[in-house]
């Protein structure tokens, strides 16, 4: 697709602000934050033969127009700059590493929660072993007078989830006492390490929160007792649910009803793993249609010449692209350097 250079330029402004804000953007925001040295008329304009091009749209009734994944597509492959991590944060990645790390589940843990933490997305990795299922987290949230919402997520990533009915009497207080508790008595243990004397000890702490407990440790026991040779580690779904794209309720089932199936990740996954750099996924270009409002960024790593898996991330498809492609870059060659250290190790 031929486009001018100030077609250019607003899209990328439009991309870029829309990004930052996730505000629908008018024209005078254009002329009065990008000084492309035009008027807001004739940014109009310009928004108009975007619009009729596909690569801008107008969502519902809102004066300002966002970019459509044709419009993601035009700025990745086109106009989108690479950025370069700042020395703070590759220092920050390098000592994540420098911690001893005893297997290939520490390493894609560690690559997952970094790439969480540095993006504010998820992290998605693929790889051919992780480990033992033990607990990381769980959060009770309040989605009506008688509904929560039970998040479960293991240290390998999978997450759990149900809706379960909750007395009018409790509080958002309460759920966040009984979240509280509980990731304080269970973090880093496995169903194994689970005895009746905790329980006990939860229980005790717990006493008003009976009934919903319950249903909160029906959740912790499936998700530890699951197989634990998981293929696909997920860090940072919280990051995901953050996002104002899923502010919606009915969004935010689908999406942890599609996060939990680890079958349905590596089919997405596997379209990537015998490409080579890095991939970009924009909304409905991912093969699974339920997540249109989601794009990834995939790497693959390799050990010995041979590719052994894919890390990445998973965000709405207002990512931040020229970062999220720096990071996973970045992550994905020492991912590679550690893979080889860890192999050497073992051989001496």
């Amino acid at each position: 697709m031929k486009m001018d250079k100030r077609k250019q330029q607003v899209l990328m402004a439009l991309i870029q602000d829309y990004i930052s804000t996730a505000e629908p953007v008018g024209s005078r925001t254009i002329a009065r934050k990008y000084k492309l040295g035009v008027s807001p008329a004739t940014i109009r304009n310009e928004m108009a033969d975007l619009e009729e091009m596909g690569l801008i749209e107008q969502p519902h009734t809102s004066a300002g127009r966002v970019p459509s994944d044709q419009g993601y597509r035009f700025y990745v492959d086109n106009l989108m700059k690479r950025e370069e991590l700042s020395i703070e944060e590759e220092n920050v990645i390098q000592k994540s590493y420098e911690t001893k790390l005893k297997d290939v589940g520490n390493i894609i843990q560690r690559t997952g929660d970094m790439i969480s933490q540095l993006t504010n997305y998820a992290a998605v990795v693929m790889t051919t072993h992780i480990g033992e299922v033990s607990f990381k987290h769980i959060q009770l949230v309040r989605m009506s007078e008688k509904r929560a919402l039970v998040v479960l997520v293991t240290e390998t990533g999978a997450v759990h989830h149900r809706m379960i009915d909750i007395p009018e009497s409790i509080s958002v207080a309460d759920l966040e006492t009984i979240s509280s508790v509980l990731n304080k008595k269970l973090q880093g243990r496995t169903i194994g390490d689970i005895r009746t004397t905790l329980f006990n000890e939860i229980y005790f702490e717990l006493t008003k929160q009976k009934q919903i407990l319950n249903k909160a440790l029906e959740l912790v026991r499936e998700g530890l007792t699951m197989e634990s040779e998981d293929k696909i580690y997920l860090g940072g779904v919280f990051n995901i649910l953050s996002q104002p794209e899923f502010n919606d309720v009915e969004k935010i089932k689908t999406l942890l009803s599609l996060l939990e199936q680890e079958a349905l990740l590596s089919d997405m996954m596997s379209g990537f793993h015998q490409s080579n750099g890095i991939t970009v996924r924009i909304g409905g270009e991912l093969s699974n249609k339920q997540m249109r409002d989601c794009s990834m960024v995939i790497g693959n790593y390799s050990l010995g010449g041979n590719q052994i898996g894919s890390i990445g991330i998973l965000g709405p498809t207002r990512m931040d692209y020229a970062r999220a492609v720096t990071i996973v870059d970045y992550m994905t060659n020492n991912l590679c350097l550690v893979m080889r250290r860890l192999i050497r190790g073992r051989s001496k």
